[in-house]
């Protein structure tokens, strides 16, 4: 199964398969439609900059600043990114191996230079907060498709958002395993139709009682590639959707087809940062 490699495809395509309920059945049209966002292309040996901005209940900001890196090794993606700024986050190092075999646990290494030390990140801690953001760890690898059950969304199969065709459709955990490492139990996406991009989509947090808001709000064609160069998550609770928290994810002079060598993918190199 082919992996995404960007940042913010990989933040959406985490967001695609996280509804859960028993009793349910996969639907073979709505399974096509995701096998096709699945294989989408999205490019290789990326390079971006990127710019994370962080807004709590009282309005107040907080920005972060990252070069991101990625690529391609065979079905594999390799993913790595060096906070830039501010001070208190400057040099902290994220690397992930998102692995096509789905009976291999993604791996994720958090490099933290306060500690001088390297934390490889379990799976029940993947539902946690990545970096104080409204993103968790597992929204920073994609989705086994094999985990999932898939159907259109109640009688709305179809709608339009902001003029464009969508599909609505749920994804379904078959286990409760995946909604415990997720840390989600249901999901509802928007898949454009004439390029298989998810665009939107809402999330359940378990337990928590939060939902997640997503929206893709620039997507842009670089080098052929589609890509979210704009992404807002807004986490809201409770029947009033009342506000929490939100995360603004901008990226900027995307590049793919660049000279990256595998060394750069290496805990020894996430130590040793840029």
């Amino acid at each position: 199964m082919k992996k995404q490699l960007a940042l913010l495809v990989v933040v959406v395509v985490s967001f695609l398969f996280v509804f859960a309920q028993n009793g349910w059945t996969d639907d073979p049209a709505a399974r096509d439609i995701m096998e096709k966002v699945d294989a989408r292309d999205d490019g290789d040996n990326q390079t971006s900059d990127m710019e994370m901005i962080l807004i709590d209940k009282n309005g107040q900001e907080r920005v972060r600043k990252i070069s991101s890196f990625g690529k391609d090794k065979k079905e594999d993606s390799l993913r790595l990114m060096f906070f830039l700024h501010p001070a208190d986050v400057k040099n902290t190092g994220f690397l992930t191996y998102d692995y096509d075999d789905p009976k291999k646990d993604d791996d994720q290494w958090l490099y933290m230079p306060a500690l001088r030390k390297t934390k490889r990140i379990a799976s029940s801690d993947k539902s946690g907060s990545f970096m104080g953001s409204d993103l968790n760890y597992s929204d920073m690898t994609s989705r086994n498709l094999e985990d999932y059950d898939f159907n259109f969304y109640g009688q709305k199969k179809e709608m339009d958002v902001d003029g464009i065709k969508v599909w609505v459709i749920e994804s379904i955990p078959r286990t409760k395993e995946v909604i415990k490492e997720t840390g989600y139990e249901k999901s509802i996406l928007f898949v454009r139709q004439d390029n298989y991009y998810v665009i939107r989509a809402i999330s359940y947090e378990e337990k928590k009682g939060y939902q997640k808001f997503m929206e893709v709000k620039k997507l842009e064609k670089i080098e052929g590639i589609w890509i979210g160069t704009e992404l807002h998550v807004t986490r809201k609770k409770g029947k009033d959707n009342e506000f929490v928290h939100k995360t603004i994810l901008k990226l900027s002079n995307v590049k793919f087809n660049q000279n990256l060598n595998d060394d750069l993918f290496t805990t020894r190199r996430l130590e040793k940062g840029l």
